[in-house]
């Protein structure tokens, strides 16, 4: 069950972030389409081009959009969501502007030329006014759009009410999920009927209704913003204690008051390994920021741009995504490889392995595993076309075509699926396999056999503590963290992971207890 005293205390900053991202968007896309409308509105020639890319950009999947804004800024956080945010905005608000300003009566247009109006002051004394309900419906169209999508920003960095729903969706926190959905609809409903009565406060000439619902608007938003530009730090962060700060402070005065950005990935592990690193630089004295819900590619990115300052990341995944091979190496060899490489042409520092190793494993259930004729990865043809379901991550990598080439599954069909519902797709049928991660606490819970990979097709994926160029020059940071070089064990990651997935237990709980593991006190 969600903690909500943890969900409340997270919502002010939250909620604060996606207002700005919100706010910025239609403020932006506005200056652009109302101008460009009034432009398209007098040209024929002009209307077809800004239509029709603004109509392409909504064709986009907003995930999608949202993602490529990463590479063509190369950074994460406020600017790409921003960015692909102000597009999104556009279409509506451009529209509507053409709709309603070709939508004057002609007669009208005529009128003010024959009392002597200028044609700038027939567009702002007449056309404008007259065209104003049509132009605020697609301001309101607009604003229900951003804010749904601004969910989606939660990937690339920027943080906004989606954290409850990516981070609800990975740890099976269906009150976290539904949490954040309930404010990001109740906020795109306020906005909207308080541009309502805008929009009818204009078109029943009641200036009063407009001036007022105008008001309420705008104080909502600053409000809201507010705690985007004041923060309110309490002098003791809620993950240590006060006795634990002062100590630290003494012994680690290099960290004291440094702000560190930590990074996730978007499932369990990462969550629980990114909150107790936090736990330790925090009782080093440093003030930490965690930025979840990162893919794979736009984690390293950050972090070779020093964007984020640290993160965990897995040998198997580095090996295939940023050196680009596709042939798997021992172990030793492959973390001095990806070692090597990382420092050479990133400037990054792998720091050294926590102790375990998440590797993929093919999965069935213990029924499955009876009726085939052997336990090794290769029995799963034995099936006919078995039906393989993973995370999309998977079957984009390399491992997957060794996988199918080294034991005959090129007839297997795939289906991509979120982590989440994997386990639960292969215990209930729904799927005849599926590709765990071998420190997650459901694959025994669940009661699912890993079968045997002979072959060597799955890379090993030992974890690793990655620092990005600026943060491998702070010889404070790194003290703090060398205490959690080969510190977790295998069973300890899985017992954490079972503790959130299958417990109720929240990412932070579950690292002050692997923290208590690793010191002892547990």
């Amino acid at each position: 069950m969600m903690n909500l005293t943890d969900e409340w205390a997270r919502l002010p900053d939250l909620l604060g972030a996606h207002m700005l991202l919100t706010a910025a968007a239609l403020c932006a896309g506005a200056v652009i389409s109302l101008p460009l409308g009034v432009a398209c509105a007098r040209s024929s020639l002009l209307r077809g081009p800004a239509l029709g890319f603004a109509s392409v950009v909504q064709t986009i999947p907003a995930l999608a959009f949202l993602a490529l804004m990463v590479p063509l800024l190369g950074r994460i956080g406020f600017a790409p969501a921003f960015l692909a945010l102000m597009f999104y905005s556009m279409l509506p608000m451009l529209r509507n502007a053409i709709v309603g300003l070709e939508g004057v009566d002609p007669a009208v247009k005529e009128a003010a030329r024959a009392v002597g109006m200028t044609p700038r002051q027939a567009l702002f004394r007449v056309e404008l006014p007259l065209a104003a309900p049509t132009i605020l419906a697609g301001v309101r169209t607009a604003t229900v759009w951003v804010v749904g999508a601004a969910t989606l920003s939660t990937p690339v960095g920027a943080p906004s009410l989606g954290d409850y729903i990516f981070s609800g969706l990975q740890t099976r926190s269906w009150d976290t999920v539904l949490f954040g959905c309930v404010f990001s609809a109740g906020l795109a409903i306020v906005l909207d009927q308080l541009l309502r009565l805008v929009e009818t406060g204009v078109s029943m000439r009641k200036p009063r209704r407009a001036l007022a619902a105008s008001a309420a608007f705008i104080a909502l938003i600053l409000v809201a913003l507010l705690p985007a530009f004041v923060r309110f730090d309490a002098a003791i962060s809620p993950r240590t204690s006060g006795k634990t700060v002062e100590k630290a402070r003494d012994n680690a005065p290099g960290l004291t008051d440094s702000r560190i950005v930590i990074g996730a990935k978007s499932f369990t592990e990462q969550y629980i390994l990114s909150e107790l690193i936090a736990l330790r630089l925090e009782n080093a004295g440093a003030r930490t920021d965690v930025r979840g819900n990162l893919g794979s590619t736009v984690a390293f990115d950050a972090l070779a741009q020093s964007d984020i300052d640290v993160y965990v990341d897995y040998t198997g995944t580095l090996w295939a995504n940023i050196l680009k091979q596709e042939t798997p190496i021992p172990r030793d060899r492959m973390a001095v490889r990806t070692a090597g490489f990382l420092l050479d042409e990133y400037g990054v520092l792998q720091l050294g392995g926590l102790g375990f190793e998440n590797a993929y494993g093919f999965a069935v259930t213990r029924e499955t595993a009876a009726a085939l004729d052997a336990s090794t990865i290769g029995a799963l043809g034995g099936l006919g076309r078995p039906q393989i379901g993973a995370d999309p991550e998977f079957f984009a990598r390399p491992e997957w075509p060794r996988t199918q080439q080294l034991y005959g599954l090129e007839n297997a069909r795939t289906r991509s699926m979120d982590s989440t519902f994997m386990y639960g797709a292969v215990r209930d049928g729904a799927v005849d396999a599926i590709t765990a991660y071998t420190t997650d606490g459901r694959v025994a819970a669940f009661d699912l056999v890993i079968l045997d990979d002979p072959r060597q097709a799955l890379p090993p994926y030992d974890a690793v503590l990655l620092l990005s160029p600026e943060a491998a020059d702070n010889p404070a940071l790194i003290t703090a963290l060398r205490p959690l070089l080969n510190a977790i064990s295998p069973e300890q990651m899985r017992q954490a992971n079972k503790r959130v997935d299958l417990d109720g237990a929240t990412p932070a709980e579950a690292a002050r207890w692997l923290d208590g593991e690793i010191s002892g006190d547990g």
